[in-house]
């Protein structure tokens, strides 16, 4: 499964599907994280349809990996990864239930095209390192691929993974930050701050790019960029909006760990599928 080369109306046709996707998935499910699956679902899209070289039948370091760290997120991955064909469609509206493959943080047990389990944030890195290092120590020039939130990076393990990758050069690691300003609690800057964000990164020996993390010109630059970094370790720092693509969830915290109930719901598809009319128009 190698990359797709889409176009930039193709990822924006797809990211509008995954959208509408995992509102019904967390409307079904009845609880879930709505705000920051929103938020990640371009930088998904535009990583497994334009980014990422993928071949489920080859061996480790024989092709890229992705770990998603911030694990709560994880219906906007289960949508793009039933897009890829890894699991049904049907198997989405099963998220959270009892027996389904796709429970509310990732299980690389169960789900088709998870590498790794995650849910306990600030892990995700730490296990991206180890991944880069041992695809490093086989010679491989494959990449890996890490997406975490903003509130994540408050956590000290973050930061230790961030020292371990520049010392060991792991060039072939790009982390990639949700940066949407939000958190469970509120606004990021107000419970931890973590800005100057690139210039922490910087200091800590990684490459640090920031992108419009909802264009995709914007994205897959970025991506290229880091791509080509020798020597250090890469982030890019995607700025998004909680809740993107839904105008009574955007830049609104209420909605980081809940799902929509009826009339909500009804009323975030109806903006998505609007949207949809107005651009094939």
């Amino acid at each position: 499964m190698k990359r797709n080369g889409k176009n930039i109306a193709e990822l924006e046709a797809i990211a509008r599907k995954m959208r509408a996707n995992v509102l019904r998935m967390l409307y079904y499910a009845g609880s879930g994280h709505t705000g920051g699956s929103l938020s990640a679902v371009d930088i998904l899209v535009a990583l497994f349809f334009s980014r990422l070289e993928l071949d489920r039948n080859a061996r480790f370091g024989e092709r890229d990996h992705f770990v998603l760290s911030k694990g709560h997120a994880a219906p906007a991955l289960y949508s793009v990864l039933a897009e890829k064909g890894y699991f049904s469609e049907e198997k989405l509206w099963t998220l959270r239930k009892i027996g389904s493959i796709l429970q509310g943080h990732p299980d690389m047990h169960d789900t088709p095209g998870v590498e790794v389990t995650t849910g306990s944030l600030g892990q995700g890195l730490s296990v991206a390192c180890g991944i880069a290092l041992a695809m490093k120590l086989e010679a491989s020039q494959h990449r890996v691929y890490a997406l975490l939130g903003d509130g994540e990076c408050q956590e000290g393990q973050v930061w230790e993974a961030a020292l371990c990758a520049a010392h060991y050069g792991l060039d072939n690691l790009c982390a990639v930050v949700d940066k949407n300003g939000l958190q469970i609690d509120g606004r990021t800057k107000d419970i931890m701050n973590i800005d100057p964000f690139d210039r922490k990164w910087k200091a800590f020996g990684w490459e640090p790019f920031n992108v419009q993390g909802h264009s995709f010109r914007s994205l897959l630059a970025g991506f290229g960029k880091a791509g080509t970094k020798k020597g250090k370790p890469t982030i890019v720092i995607a700025h998004t909006v909680k809740g993107k693509g839904v105008s009574f969830m955007e830049n609104n915290v209420k909605w980081h760990g809940i799902a929509p109930k009826k009339e909500d719901f009804e009323k975030a598809l109806a903006e998505l599928e609007n949207a949809a009319t107005k651009v094939d128009k």
